[in-house]
């Protein structure tokens, strides 16, 4: 089921293709093409929904922002909200469009590498808030991922993406989501690297970093899938 005329865009399908980490930006050719190929003009409207409710919608919103196209939002609450509220939908597969000629530019200030965040760490020019939960940024579970150690960055703060939605998926008021951060210990009035374990929930806190119009923001791609493996990071709150 989904929302009529909408199109399909595959996450993992994607992603870079250069690299055997998880989600990573693709190259802005490839992303260019994969726009075209569902339609989306330059002038388009982009609204990104998901079947969750708001999980990965948020991470192609990012991407798209990163990519220069600024006429992007999110559904807040997703498919679910939107079955709930009783609005059409079609099944099948998604209604043929013609390709466009999607310009895109790469906003390289939106996305920051393992150096980069290892450099804002030592030089605390940044903080890293992190959207996992709890348990894994503590250390108190193991990873999902094979090779890859528990615990986080020295220094970076906890803001579950989780903490960020109501119950029905939906993301909260801004005066709540200015309370997770601030509570987590985060300044919104300084530059924040958002990250988790694959680069995907990490743009949850980043749209709603942009709700509260926290404009100093990037996301680590990387994320914790890279620093987690790495044997030149350092890690805490390990088993």
């Amino acid at each position: 089921r989904h929302i009529p005329g909408a199109q399909f865009y595959d996450l993992d399908a994607g992603a870079a293709t250069n690299t055997t980490l998880p989600h990573m930006l693709p190259k802005a050719e490839k992303f260019r093409a994969d726009m075209s190929a569902l339609g989306v003009g330059n002038q388009s409207q982009v609204i990104c929904y998901d079947a969750a409710g708001l999980f990965s919608a948020a991470r192609l919103w990012w991407m798209l922002k990163t990519f220069g196209h600024e006429n992007v939002y999110v559904l807040d609450g997703g498919l679910p909200k939107w079955e709930r509220d009783s609005f059409a939908l079609e099944t099948g597969t998604a209604k043929s469009v013609h390709n466009t000629n999607f310009k895109v530019e790469l906003n390289q200030s939106k996305v920051k590498s393992i150096d980069e965040v290892s450099s804002a760490l030592s030089s605390k020019s940044a903080q890293l808030a992190d959207a996992r939960s709890g348990t894994r940024f503590r250390g108190e579970e193991p990873e999902p991922r094979p090779g890859v150690r528990p615990g986080h960055m020295p220094g970076a703060k906890n803001v579950h993406y989780a903490s960020l939605l109501d119950a029905d998926g939906t993301m909260k008021a801004r005066a709540e989501l200015q309370e997770a951060f601030t509570s987590a210990g985060v300044d919104l009035n300084r530059p924040i690297i958002t990250t988790c374990g694959s680069g995907v929930t990490a743009a949850i806190l980043s749209l709603a970093l942009a709700e509260l119009e926290s404009n100093q923001n990037s996301l680590y791609d990387g994320s914790w899938a890279e620093w987690g493996a790495s044997d030149q990071t350092a890690v805490t709150g390990q088993l």
